[in-house]
């Protein structure tokens, strides 16, 4: 989400001046500013090809256990399929917002969702610092929940519209599937380090000191 390139909305602009407030406010505590920012383009790519080995182990498992029984699938199951979908993408906004408002100083104040409407992303932005496992849990918390725990029940009861709403929305977690493995992999000698979503574009910035 760059801002050169498209007009902030008024939301973003108020984040973005919060979020000058904080960053000299923590900048005047001895704390410098690192931005992780994803380009919206290559997390599109890059996104659903990350999750790609969590999409082939869950189909595997999957068809171990259960087989597949394509004779079920109609024009009826998916549209069920895609209806669902839209729904499920709401939730996982919403469970974004509920873990991060749990472990925010400000809870759900703290917690604004909105669409960038020309990629059509929804999005939940949390504005307080968090710790890194704090941050990292609410961004991972959608697709373990809506991907990982309906895979697992779409196993055991042996449901396929579970299994491939699972696999859609562990596909939908690929975007925060690679702000993850941004964090994971940032190697950095400070002692302290706070976490938030930028304001505007897409990533996480990380006060450390």
């Amino acid at each position: 989400m760059d801002n050169k390139k498209r007009k902030l909305t008024e939301k973003e602009r108020k984040r973005k001046e919060e979020f000058e407030k904080l960053s000299f406010a923590m900048e005047q505590k001895g704390y410098k500013v690192k931005n992780m920012i994803i380009d919206m383009r290559q997390a599109n790519v890059l996104g659903p090809l990350s999750v790609l080995p969590f999409l082939a182990l869950t189909a595997w498992v999957y068809y171990k256990v259960n087989g597949f029984h394509l004779d079920g699938i109609s024009i009826g199951f998916v549209v069920a399929v895609f209806l669902l979908f839209l729904c499920l993408i709401v939730l996982h906004e919403l469970i974004h917002g509920i873990t991060w408002g749990i472990f925010a100083e400000n809870h759900f104040r703290a917690i604004d969702f909105g669409i960038v409407w020309s990629s059509l992303s929804p999005y939940c932005t949390c504005a307080d610092l968090l710790g890194k496992w704090q941050y990292l849990l609410g961004t991972a918390m959608p697709t373990l929940v809506l991907g990982g725990a309906t895979a697992v029940l779409g196993v055991m009861t042996n449901q396929l519209l579970l299994f491939y709403l699972a696999e859609c929305m562990i596909l939908s977690g690929g975007g925060d599937f690679l702000i993850i493995l941004k964090i994971l992999l940032y190697r950095t000698d400070k002692k302290e380090c706070r976490y938030c979503d930028h304001p505007y574009e897409f990533g996480v910035v990380v006060f450390e000191k």
